[in-house]
């Protein structure tokens, strides 16, 4: 076949080829899933004229009893958390629609909801389009315009203050309060009430068993930081500290929980109060009775809790607000519920302060035990993602009917199969060919493919371990011969990436600042993605923590990128009903010196004048697909962070992979990780080479 083909191809390949070769010896040298709040539920068919009816009349009749002439509807829970208990999944009950995104809004004469593009579809596939209306974000009026233009003077909108935070109240309050409609809290959810009118009733909020962490895992005892966060509270002249983010709480009492799907937490408050000296951690859980197990945990880490019902938190913040004298004051979070503020609030003599959480700020960087986890987390989770990719090349190359979901499922299978697992870190993302150009997309039963040869796979993922949390995006070209369009695409996403990674910046930088690099490849050919770049994440906690991020805005309140901080790096390119592609890997926040383990060490001369240099250090492991790579278009230090990076995932994977005699996916490890060279490095590397590899493709022979 070569034979016929012109011997200028041959050239162009010679200066082209990506090598298969892998040196005897590597030299070991040790970041858009949805943001929105999300219930993980089924997804269901249409809802039946009936029952839709039945639901909004029942929720109209509530309506009645209690004088509310607009009902707001929300997808969120108490604690403004990202997934929701199914006790809280309120707006799919009553509307049907599915999706993480979505705010209903009832009066006597509409019903209407709001969400965004990614469900406009799945809308008119869920939802009785006779009873409901859809409000089409960015299109149509927003919520708040909506109500202030179409509701009277005098009238009242309710909404449950346990599901909007007061950051969110306070300016629909006094767009609402100028066209003299009143906003009222409406503690008694009408919601709720209307599914026990109609014999519904809502499921029980979750309570399942707390599980602890021990310092082996945390690195710091809870007493330690109760301790810095009685300082805090004190230095700001503060009565107490009232923590209302589920992942605040389990953080700083070394506890997890599995209320929530994904996110191993469980509900709870937690006060902590400064102008006490004893018994002055109150936590607010459950029934307010510890297992024995936990008890031992607490008293273990110098930790003396009192305990009392999850319900009792707004009684006893009434009453603490009420013997509180004069001009005190009770610190909450700026992102707490409308509820807790008014509870604390009803001492009007008492103030409250409102800030980024103490927990948010102390829990974003991490010790060296967390970030030892963290590291040790991303080997078991390369391993089992390894195993996937050569499954699912395997499977699809060998003509089997591979699905979105099967990947899902076998993946799920081969994280279980790692220590210390504990299950996804969030709704895998499988999209292949034109499934992957929707940035949140989840298969689902309806929406479920086979995966084809000619598909681009967009596979977004992550794991709970009890050592960290994992969150890694790698596109896979079933076939290895992606188009030219394709082919650019894929490259210039893997430059931005390439580019954040191996960025070096004063320290306290803010993400904003950065967030540009991971774009101008697609910037200097008119291209972009509609999603930020990335986001913190917990340990052994969610997978999207604030409050640092990199995105194209400031992040209110972020404290800057410092050495600790974990990120996600994660560009896309989405080409709308044809293919998806998206890079993302988690990198670890590095002081960068002439010492470092970073590509720019080497050439270090200055700390920006004492502030401190630093950088990003990648721990996510797995390969990238370079057969898939327009090599003319990386520059000789990408080529080199690239083989640098294949070569340390090789020698951490692979011999892991060797000990558990699972041979076909080192061997496929292998071949992913071989060196990339350009042009100019074959020829810098040998003034025969070229001539070599033309010669045996010319004449047939082995090379």
């Amino acid at each position: 076949m070569f034979a016929r083909v012109p011997l200028l191809f041959h050239l162009w390949l010679a200066t082209h080829i990506v090598f298969a070769t892998v040196p005897a010896a590597y030299e070991y040298i040790d970041y858009g899933e949805s943001g929105s709040p999300i219930y993980v539920g089924s997804a269901g068919r249409k809802m039946d004229r009936q029952t839709s009816l039945q639901r909004l009349e029942a929720v109209r009749e509530v309506m009645n009893a209690t004088n509310i002439d607009a009902f707001l509807v929300p997808t969120a829970d108490a604690h403004n958390s990202q997934y929701i208990a199914p006790s809280d999944a309120r707006r799919e009950w009553l509307s049907g629609l599915s999706g993480s995104s979505g705010t209903a809004l009832v009066t006597q004469r509409h019903a209407l909801v709001w969400t965004d593009g990614r469900y406009f579809t799945q809308f008119e596939i869920q939802v009785d389009t006779a009873v409901w209306t859809l409000m089409r974000q960015g299109t149509d009026l927003s919520i708040q315009e909506w109500l202030v233009r179409n509701m009277p003077e005098g009238s009242t909108v309710g909404i449950d203050p346990t599901t909007f935070t007061r950051s969110a109240w306070t300016p629909l309050q006094i767009a609402l309060l100028q066209n003299k409609v009143n906003l009222l809290p409406v503690e008694d959810n009408i919601v709720d009430r209307a599914r026990v009118d109609v014999g519904d009733a809502p499921p029980a909020r979750p309570s399942e068993p707390l599980i602890p962490l021990s310092v082996n895992f945390t690195g710091r005892v809870s007493s330690d930081k109760i301790s810095e966060l009685l300082e805090q509270t004190r230095a700001r002249n503060a009565s107490a500290l009232v923590l209302t983010a589920l992942d605040d709480i389990a953080y700083t009492l070394n506890l997890r929980g599995t209320d929530i799907p994904y996110n191993p937490v469980f509900f709870a408050y937690l006060v902590i109060r400064g102008d006490l000296q004893t018994d002055n951690v109150i936590l607010f859980w459950g029934d307010g009775t510890l297992s024995p197990d936990v008890q031992l945990h607490l008293e273990a880490e110098g930790t003396r809790v009192r305990v009392q019902a999850y319900t009792q938190i707004f009684n006893y913040l009434r009453d603490m607000s009420s013997s509180l004298q004069p001009g005190r004051a009770i610190w909450l979070s700026r992102d707490g519920s409308q509820a807790i503020y008014l509870a604390a609030e009803s001492n009007t003599a008492v103030s409250t302060l409102s800030t980024v959480s103490p927990v948010a700020l102390m829990k974003c960087v991490k010790n060296s035990i967390e970030l030892q986890g963290f590291r040790s987390a991303h080997v078991k989770d390369g391993v089992a993602l390894v195993r996937l990719l050569r499954w699912v090349h395997e499977q699809v190359g060998g003509g089997a009917n591979v699905t979105e979901l099967d990947v899902v499922d076998k993946l799920d299978k081969l994280r279980g199969e790692e220590d210390l697992s504990r299950g996804p870190s969030f709704a895998t993302i499988a999209g292949s060919g034109p499934n992957g150009a929707i940035i949140h997309y989840k298969p689902t039963p309806q929406t479920d493919r086979v995966i084809q040869m000619n598909d681009m796979l967009l596979l977004d993922s992550g794991g709970q371990y009890m050592d960290g949390t994992t969150d890694i995006t790698r596109t896979r070209h079933m076939s290895a011969s992606p188009s030219e369009a394709q082919r650019r695409a894929f490259t210039r996403v893997l430059k931005g990436q390439i580019l954040l990674a191996t960025a070096v910046f004063p320290r306290g930088t803010t993400g904003n600042i950065l967030e540009t690099l991971a774009r101008k490849a697609l910037w200097d050919v008119g291209l972009n993605y509609a999603h930020g770049t990335g986001h913190g994440v917990g340990h052994y906690l969610n997978v999207h923590e604030g409050p640092s991020g990199i995105g194209a805005a400031l992040m209110s309140g972020d404290p800057g990128i410092v050495p600790g901080m974990i990120f996600s790096d994660e560009p896309g390119f989405y080409q709308v009903g044809e293919y998806g592609i998206r890079h993302e890997d988690l990198v670890e926040v590095i002081e960068v010196n002439e010492l470092a383990d970073h590509i720019f060490a080497d050439g270090m001369v200055g700390n920006f004048d004492g502030r401190g240099a630093v950088g990003f250090h990648t721990i996510s492991l797995a390969p990238h697909q370079t057969a898939c790579l327009d090599v003319k278009l990386l520059s000789p230090d990408e080529i080199k962070y690239l083989n640098n990076y294949h070569a340390r995932v090789l020698a951490t994977l692979g011999p892991i992979l060797k000990a558990r005699n699972l041979q076909a996916d080192y061997d496929w490890l292998e071949k992913e990780c071989a060196p990339i060279r350009s042009a100019a490095m074959l020829v810098m590397a040998s003034p025969f080479l070229i001539v070599s590899v033309v010669y045996s493709l010319w004449f047939g022979a082995k090379y």
